[in-house]
């Protein structure tokens, strides 16, 4: 019925100017933003199920918003492009310029993970696998955000689906004609759809096999299934940046490896200790 899909989905949805300059909302930002709420409501709705004060999750935002931010940009700039931005730190700064890495942002939210389960009194494992189910949509998120940012596909395809996404951006955005790929595999519909598949699957280990009572078995099917896909739809992404060019595996495969050798080695570890209980939530004081 159709050949391709010519994607000509502008970044911005609406702009206006301030006495400071330009403001502009970015179909990006909005996704982050919508991503986030999302995993906050869903964060309140396990901590209310396991006799949590749901209202701690509001702390467990910020720590996460800001690991995820400051984790992705650090991802950015040391694993794909130490060179020039050790010298030139100040840009590490410039978030605005583009540069997220998502095995960075996962760093950065374990780390800041551990953070507040220390100064909350909290399990870190309690957290982490909650987050397990909740993150997973927001990754989701993240991914039709570059999809609006025509940005991180594949290669070229002859599939019906394939899209033909806009090379000179910030012409387009300037009011110019665009200038079109080849139709590519839409990747960012190929990792959006496995995120939300590990959401429901978590989900329901959660509701029907009691997962939540394993420590670390939640995180590590995140682990297992988000970056396992992640690998074996590398295999036909572009490469983000020109020294992955004929490697055997790029930079994002293997920064994967760790992740689902980690998720492995937590689901074996789960399922070998003892199960835990929480108080019930109509019990708690």
């Amino acid at each position: 019925m159709f050949d391709f899909i010519t994607w000509t989905a502008h970044p911005v949805i609406f702009q206006f100017d301030t006495f400071w300059g330009t403001f502009a909302l970015r179909w990006y930002a909005l996704m982050f933003i919508v991503g986030f709420a999302i995993g906050v409501k869903l964060m309140e709705r396990y901590y209310r199920l396991d006799g949590k004060d749901p209202e701690r999750v509001y702390r467990l935002f910020l720590y996460c918003f800001f690991g995820t931010l400051i984790g992705a940009r650090l991802g950015h700039c040391l694993f794909y492009n130490p060179d020039y931005y050790l010298s030139h730190p100040l840009e590490i700064l410039m978030t605005w310029k583009g540069g997220l890495a998502s095995h960075g942002g996962t760093l950065g939210v374990f780390i800041a993970v551990l953070m507040y389960a220390k100064s909350d009194k909290l399990p870190a494992l309690f957290v982490l696998d909650r987050l397990g189910i909740a993150v997973a949509p927001v990754a989701a998120l993240i991914r039709i955000g570059n999809l609006f940012n025509h940005e991180i596909y594949g290669h070229v395809t002859s599939l019906p689906w394939g899209f033909r996404f806009i090379t000179n951006l910030g012409a387009y955005e300037a009011g110019r004609e665009p200038i079109f790929t080849e139709p590519s595999h839409p990747t960012q519909i190929y990792e959006a759809l496995c995120y939300l598949a590990v959401f429901g699957i978590n989900a329901f280990l959660y509701k029907k096999c009691d997962a939540g009572r394993r420590p670390g078995l939640l995180l590590g099917s995140f682990f297992t299934l988000v970056f396992g896909s992640r690998f074996f739809i590398e295999f036909i992404k572009n490469v983000q940046e020109d020294f992955e060019e004929g490697m055997l595996l790029d930079m994002g495969q293997l920064l994967s490896i760790p992740f689902i050798v980690a998720g492995i080695w937590l689901i074996v570890r789960a399922k070998r200790r003892p199960m835990v209980t929480f108080e019930p939530a109509s019990t708690k004081k």
